[in-house]
């Protein structure tokens, strides 16, 4: 969905640290009923006789070109390494979601064919080294900023693909649907959507240890922009604080290379001989990647670009259920508590329960038992949220397929790499 943060900040004013609190509280959690859900895809784009053929950049171009004059209805925008990004708008239910993105994955599908390319659900290239597709001063000065942290920026940046699904905040008022609820849902739930969903084993040919490998390069990141904050308080005053005490990526300049402050927190900066504008907070805010963002609605970020043409209708459908449904979101909030001890005082995505879905997937006991629970919350809450018949198989087969064996699809590209047959 469309990043509300920056249009909620007027250009080119001064702020203080104390109007930098309260325009962060104001805009990043923007409550009422939940009613509209979203969903953001990213793709890899490799070649469509052989994925293991690299696609130049002048190939790229050519093709992305071509998808910038269809009439979609989701944004289209192109990640540092060439992943094609898909962002719906704002849906009324989860069919009119699956609908309209399935309608523009459609028209995508069929320029990329006739370029020779094709979208790959991986949620880290298995072949690729990273290769920068795009040269433009925000991802120059990216790459310099999480350089110095070690290669995971780069592989993050170049190689790596995710299903994001957008949800309203919630109710402002307590309860399932109430938007603290959900606040702290995301980050338990999200350690069990990892599991679920781990799709990113491999990387340039060989098994890495890891079910997500993505999720890995998330948790060894710089963990001020990368972790989320520490769950002591109301998630207005939490994320506030976070986003003043993390560190400034870069400093925009109208020419040349931008700034690449190091050490710098924001808060800092608005203490500074020259603080930075409302326009250099919205900014900033785009450069903060915790699993959980909240940008007046929650984009939970922790998902695995999914295998198939259609896999990513699984996550967008198990999540919006286990979150709009008032009955599967108390299921869901009952189950994964317990797993709240064992996550210990570490904020996602660096603590042992994140940690063990990464690394693990379904094959961690805990994990499996509840995304066991879940799932069969979900399948049972879809149906009253409108879902299809398509849909609903999808879930199962799913379910059948992977949770109830303890495996993930991550389990299936192993299996192909180690030559075993992944038909049943």
């Amino acid at each position: 969905m469309s990043d509300s943060v920056s249009d909620c900040t007027e250009q080119g004013s001064v702020v203080t640290e104390a109007e930098v609190e309260a325009l962060v509280r104001g805009i990043c959690f923007k409550t009422g009923p939940p009613r509209t859900l979203g969903v953001e895809l990213e793709w890899l784009v490799h070649d469509l006789r052989d994925p293991r053929l690299p696609a130049s950049p002048e190939h790229l171009e050519a093709a992305y070109a071509a998808l910038r004059t269809l009439p979609l209805s989701s944004a289209l925008t192109i990640e540092p390494g060439g992943q094609l990004e898909l962002s719906s708008a704002p849906a009324a239910s989860l069919m009119e979601v699956i609908g309209s993105v399935s309608a523009d994955l459609d028209a995508v599908r069929a320029v990329l064919r006739e370029a020779g390319l094709v979208l790959s659900g991986f949620g880290h290239d298995p072949w690729h080294p990273p290769r920068r597709y795009l040269h433009e001063p925000r991802y120059e000065a990216m790459e310099r900023c999480l350089d110095r942290a070690g290669p995971e920026g780069r592989a993050m940046m170049c190689s790596s693909a995710s299903v994001q699904v957008c949800l309203d905040a919630g109710y402002e008022e307590p309860g399932p649907l109430g938007f603290g609820r959900r606040w702290w849902l995301a980050h338990q739930l999200g350690a069990v959507l990892v599991a679920a969903f781990a799709h990113s084993p491999v990387v340039r040919g060989r098994a890495t240890g890891w079910r997500s490998t993505r999720q890995s390069l998330w948790a060894a990141m710089d963990p001020g922009r990368t972790s989320a904050p520490v769950m002591d308080g109301d998630p207005r005053a939490v994320w506030a604080r976070h986003v003043l005490d993390a560190p400034v990526m870069c400093v925009r300049a109208d020419e040349g290379p931008w700034g690449v402050p190091e050490g710098m927190s924001f808060r800092a900066w608005t203490r500074s001989a020259d603080p930075p504008t409302s326009a250099d907070l919205g900014y900033h805010l785009t450069t903060l990647f915790p699993p959980v963002r909240p940008r007046g609605h929650l984009e939970l970020r922790m998902i695995d670009a999914q295998p198939g043409e259609d896999g990513w209708i699984v996550p967008l459908a198990v999540t919006a259920a286990l979150f709009e449904d008032p009955e599967a979101a108390e299921v869901a909030y009952r189950t994964v508590k317990p797993l709240v001890e064992r996550a210990g005082s570490l904020p996602a995505p660096c603590n042992p329960l994140w940690i063990a879905a990464a690394r693990s997937g379904l094959a961690d006991p805990e994990l499996r038992e509840a995304a066991a629970v879940c799932f069969e919350a979900a399948a049972e809450a879809l149906p009253r949220l409108g879902a299809g018949t398509d849909v609903l198989k999808a879930v199962a087969e799913f379910t059948d397929r992977y949770v109830a064996r303890g495996r993930c699809p991550a389990d299936d590209l192993l299996d192909l790499l180690h030559g075993k047959d992944i038909r049943t």
